[in-house]
């Protein structure tokens, strides 16, 4: 009996990794529109005319949906079958890619980005919701890296393989044709493979429907939006994860051209690696995690670890390309601590709950996707003494640096936060 009971436990755990990695592959395809932008860049500014600003509002569009939709999708994910909402969010984020993709004037693009937006808010909570049944609470922080690490390679292949193909079809159209169809291949991998629960789990689904049902729908969102240590952990990763919307995702390259003078290609290399750093760090920060029992003190040290790279990076004049690319993936490394506040936030509040305090998080992240993105282009914007070349706004490195201060102040806030995030030492505190 022992035996068969080991053999059904390894054959649940494989199960459990495959379930968990396809659901991923819509986190993985997400992180390829939120940051392909970085790649055509001025490709998109000449196809709508639009200025830092602009372009800015128009990447933030993923945002506003998102900010609007996460907090109710929790609700949804928490009481409704995961696999349904996953299966409804694949395909209205892929309808909005292919908007995108055929739109010619800015308010098609926005109503595009807008439905990608929507589908997205759905993508990390339900790989969140699913990997909570699928695994114990003691593995959440290796699996959450690993889920975020899917989306990293997103992220990833949102940069020098998006390039190389646009400039193999010369046209930024027809490599978003073909994101379109990935997202037509994922939405029949999750249809295919992607389970709600494990095996024989049915006790467990009917405790946690009849504890939503006696609270209700307000109480239980109650319960989780007045719990500080939501906030706390939102708060940290939204600072924390700046990098990856402004370097990985809007301006990395054009700030790497101008203020570090490489070439395009060049830059490319960097944002790619930053994103292997990210893939790099956040298994591994979760497995740190998970083997020493703590979470805040690697939350501690990824602040501190980020600032002082990006310092490097900013102040220290005449960088070589090597040295460039090390501190990107470095910053990508450090800022990887931000996973731990999933499994910090999971483990502050009762299971039934998971998806509705992680979405919490989530909603932080948005408000700055939406806030920052033009922020920055502001500060851009900030001398007025922009050349314009074929209505193209350039900017010079004086514009970057200014907007970039962003970034460490970001990383400041963070550290404070850390002194106000429970420590949960790796166990449900609920």
């Amino acid at each position: 009996m022992n035996t068969l009971h080991k053999q059904e436990k390894v054959g649940h755990s494989k199960q459990a990794w495959v379930v968990t990695l396809t659901a991923s592959l819509f986190f993985f395809y997400e992180f390829i529109q939120m940051n392909f932008f970085n790649t055509i860049n001025t490709e998109l500014r000449e196809a709508f005319q639009l200025d830092a600003v602009d372009i800015g509002h128009l990447f933030s569009m993923y945002f506003y949906a998102n900010a609007l939709c996460i907090f109710p999708v929790g609700n949804l994910l928490d009481r409704f079958s995961t696999k349904k909402m996953l299966l409804f969010a694949v395909t209205i984020c892929t309808v909005g890619t292919l908007i995108f993709t055929i739109s010619t004037h800015y308010s098609q693009a926005a109503f595009g980005r807008f439905l990608v937006g929507m589908g997205a808010s759905f993508c990390f909570l339900s790989c969140i919701r699913i990997a909570s049944r699928w695994f114990p609470p003691q593995r959440m922080a290796f699996v959450t890296g690993i889920v975020v690490t899917m989306a990293m390679l997103g992220g990833l292949m949102a940069q020098t393989p998006f390039a190389l193909v646009t400039h193999y079809f010369g046209d930024w159209r027809m490599t978003m044709y073909l994101n379109t169809l990935l997202g037509v291949v994922i939405l029949i991998a999750v249809f295919l493979v992607v389970e709600d629960r494990p095996p024989n789990s049915h006790h467990e689904a009917a405790t946690e429907h009849n504890h939503l049902k006696e609270l209700g729908v307000w109480r239980c969102v109650k319960l989780a939006a007045l719990n500080p240590q939501n906030w706390l952990g939102g708060l940290y990763t939204s600072f924390m994860n700046l990098p990856v919307f402004i370097l990985g995702g809007l301006w990395g390259i054009l700030y790497l051209t101008q203020a570090h003078h490489l070439t395009a290609a060049q830059a490319s290399y960097a944002t790619t690696i930053f994103f292997v750093g990210v893939i790099v760090g956040s298994p591994l920060f979760g497995y740190v995690s998970d083997h020493i029992e703590r979470r805040v003190l690697p939350m501690v040290f990824g602040a501190i670890a980020s600032l002082l790279v990006v310092t490097v990076l900013m102040y220290v004049p005449n960088l070589s390309l090597p040295s460039v690319i090390a501190l990107f993936f470095l910053i990508g490394l450090t800022t990887s601590s931000q996973v731990l506040s999933y499994p910090t936030i999971a483990e502050l509040n009762p299971l039934y709950l998971t998806s509705t305090a992680v979405s919490i998080d989530s909603v932080c992240i948005m408000i700055s996707g939406f806030v920052v993105p033009p922020l920055f282009g502001w500060l851009m914007e900030g001398s007025g003494i922009q050349r314009v070349v074929d209505g193209v706004a350039i900017y010079d490195a004086h514009d970057f640096n200014r907007a970039m201060l962003i970034i460490p102040a970001a990383f400041v806030i963070s550290l404070i936060l850390t002194l106000f995030i429970r420590e949960t030492n790796c166990r449900s505190q609920a």
